[in-house]
């Protein structure tokens, strides 16, 4: 029997980054391009509105500090709508600690640069242990007004409260307006796009294996789709996190599945490059690859595909022995085509199965109502 402990010397580029990577990722630029530089110019004008919104209520409240609600709104404005109200929450939460430490602290040491030093060192070290850090800048503004008024009375506090309370809720309420309908057209259209790179791929596969020409390289062709599959998958957590509708992570799961087979693609057409000369039961492979790039599609289910994959290796074990050395090598890469082109189809049968019913109500059947 043909070893498979090879193959997992190649997963590494089906392997995929877990979430929180996929949302931090930056990437490299040379130019940016024109979608990039609007979403960078609405993100912007938010919180210039936002910070200026913040200040002219706390003005029209005669707070104290007023313009320290613009930096309240500038500092918690972040790029979605749950990471934005998150920070809201975690601010008005730690806001207790920062007036206790205000009073521990200011109310009984002279106000002096050490006395701050002291502030931020208690107020640093508790918010990490919480795990707060994004709050600390905030809290430390609100430090410097008790460090230069040193009034703790309940006057003092509301007015700190008060600034807090007006520039978490302009973030919020700036952040709500987000175009989730056309970012979740975009991330529909994406996956329509990767589903049609993945079977052009594998038929040029299967091309490669009927030994017919090939005009461009399968290599850049993979490139490619990768490239795509990181950009739809920040697209997907983007609109997670700015969405409140049920089971939004349903589109990352899916391009998640699509970046672990496009993996496989990778390892399959390395495999096949190995073949010094294509034998015979090439032919049966490259057809049955053709079947299954028909089947690339959201909602599909590839129990039918596997069954069919089944019937291949059957076909394959009927067949006779190889008689030289460079058949048995060729007849052994197959084989390993066959394993890697069941993980492809396992990686669907495994999305398919972790999907609950509320999701195949609301996905797949809306999405089968409109024909696609």
């Amino acid at each position: 029997m043909i070893g498979r402990g090879n193959r997992g010397k190649k997963k590494m580029s089906a392997e995929i980054p877990s979430l929180e990577r996929g949302v931090k990722k930056q990437k490299r630029r040379t130019l940016p391009d024109w979608k990039f530089v609007r979403k960078q110019l609405v993100f912007a004008v938010k919180i210039a509105l936002g910070t200026c919104c913040a200040i002219v209520v706390a003005e029209e409240l005669k707070l104290d500090f007023a313009s320290s609600a613009g930096i309240i709104t500038l500092l918690t404005i972040l790029s979605t709508k749950w990471e934005t109200l998150r920070l809201a929450a975690s601010r008005i939460v730690s806001f207790g600690i920062t007036i206790f430490l205000s009073w521990l602290i200011f109310g009984h040491m002279e106000g002096t640069w050490m006395t701050y030093g002291i502030f931020v060192l208690c107020l640093t070290s508790i918010s990490c242990i919480l795990g707060w850090k994004n709050t600390i800048s905030v809290n430390a503004v609100i430090g410097t007004h008790f460090l230069s008024t040193h009034q703790f009375g309940m006057h003092a506090i509301l007015n700190e409260f008060y600034l807090v309370l007006i520039g978490v809720s302009v973030s919020i309420v700036i952040n709500l307006f987000h175009n989730n309908k056309n970012r979740k057209e975009t991330i529909i259209k994406d996956m329509r796009d990767i589903e049609m790179q993945l079977k052009n791929i594998l038929l040029r596969i299967a091309d490669y294996l009927m030994q017919n020409e090939q005009h461009s390289s399968v290599w850049d062709d993979i490139i490619r789709l990768e490239q795509h599959l990181e950009e739809s998958l920040e697209r997907a957590c983007e609109y997670q996190g700015n969405t409140f509708v049920s089971h939004p992570e349903y589109y990352i799961q899916y391009i998640e599945m699509r970046m672990k087979q496009c993996g496989v693609l990778h390892n399959l057409h390395y495999e096949i490059k190995k073949i010094r000369t294509m034998p015979e039961q090439a032919k049966p492979m490259a057809a049955y690859i053709v079947y299954m790039s028909d089947y690339v599609k959201e909602m599909n289910i590839p129990a039918e595909q596997l069954q069919r994959l089944e019937q291949t290796k059957e076909y394959y074990r009927m067949e006779e022995l190889p008689r030289t050395r460079e058949e048995f090598e060729g007849r052994a890469v197959l084989y390993h085509v066959m394993m890697e082109l069941e993980e492809f189809l396992i990686f669907k049968r495994r999305f398919v199965d972790n999907l609950d019913e509320k999701q195949k109500r609301i996905y797949w059947n809306k999405e089968l109502d409109r024909g696609n």
